[in-house]
């Protein structure tokens, strides 16, 4: 049987750091190509990962079974739709376009081709967030805190409520289950419209969700808390979990042989895209389940518009 032919298009931190160290391990795929336009950028990149640059995106999708996308979000309906009427199946960084509608009509595209495509929501497949996921049948509450040390701007409220917030709500709802209905919430914004902070408060199924994030909390931690029928969960920054039962804490000890691209959900994010494109079967986050978060944070975006 044939290797699978992964290309990528866009060579910048998020594929630097998260992408490339993942897929250039390869095993049943075969990492044949890559595409950015600021090719002097993108060479040196390649180079290190012995990869070879393609001077266009055509060229790339002519050589490429499926190609990973993690260009900047504005150019991703032009990219991904391209890729798509091209016959190629596609991974795309979140979210999947800068605009709703155009991210619907991607995946209305998708299905039309009979192709695969997949937003890339790492933290699904964060191990540590999947066994939370199991012992969600009996939870009362979820709280999800994602914050900044100091990264207010330079980009709009919107942008960052679909850059960073997104995360937050996506991982928030897919733990409680799915759709939720928002009882309340706070989107604080300075003088300049960007975000500060964010709070909502979603009930799904008897179950309190509440969403938080502060843009200059003087942290980076990513914190998560389940209240379930018997237990106080905790989990810190998707690598230590912290678990009350009566009168004991349970406090796993942090697998050593784990790297930080498994604890954060990137191995088995690019492993699930590539069987499920192998073995034709469905994503977890592809069509209507990826567009989920989008709606909600469009829908927070344009009800802090209108006050």
């Amino acid at each position: 049987m044939a290797k699978l032919r992964i290309g990528m298009v866009g060579l910048g931190g998020i594929a630097q750091k998260a992408w490339l160290p993942v897929l250039s391990v390869a095993r049943d795929w075969e990492l044949v190509g890559a595409f950015s336009p600021t090719r002097e950028k993108a060479e040196p990149v390649c180079a290190m990962y012995r990869i070879p640059y393609v001077s266009s995106l055509n060229e790339l999708a002519a050589r490429c079974d499926a190609i990973f996308v993690h260009s900047a979000t504005e150019s991703h309906y032009a990219v991904v739709s391209e890729l798509l009427r091209a016959g190629v199946h596609v991974c795309v960084d979140k979210p999947l376009a800068a605009k709703l509608g155009d991210a619907e009509k991607l995946v209305a595209l998708a299905t039309r081709q009979n192709l695969t495509l997949m937003v890339a929501f790492n933290r699904r497949f964060a191990p540590l967030y999947r066994n939370l996921k199991i012992q969600m049948d009996s939870a009362a509450s979820l709280r999800m805190d994602k914050h900044r040390t100091d990264s207010i701007g330079p980009g709009d409220l919107r942008f960052t409520l679909l850059d960073d917030y997104l995360h937050v709500v996506d991982t928030a709802l897919w733990l409680a289950g799915g759709d939720a209905r928002l009882e309340s919430g706070r989107l604080q914004t300075n003088d300049n419209g960007q975000m500060l902070y964010a709070e909502h408060h979603f009930v799904r199924s008897g179950v309190q969700v509440t969403t938080s994030m502060h843009r200059r909390a003087g942290s980076q931690r990513e914190w998560l808390q389940a209240i379930t029928n018997g237990a106080l969960i905790d989990i810190t920054d998707m690598r230590e979990w912290r678990e009350e039962r009566g009168a004991g804490i349970v406090i796993p000890p942090i697998a050593g042989w784990q790297s930080t691209l498994e604890q954060r959900g990137f191995v088995g994010c690019a492993h699930h895209f590539i069987d499920c494109v192998m073995n034709q079967t469905v994503p977890e986050t592809a069509g209507e389940e990826a567009l989920r978060a989008q709606r909600v944070v469009e829908a927070l975006w344009r009800e802090a518009m209108s006050e």
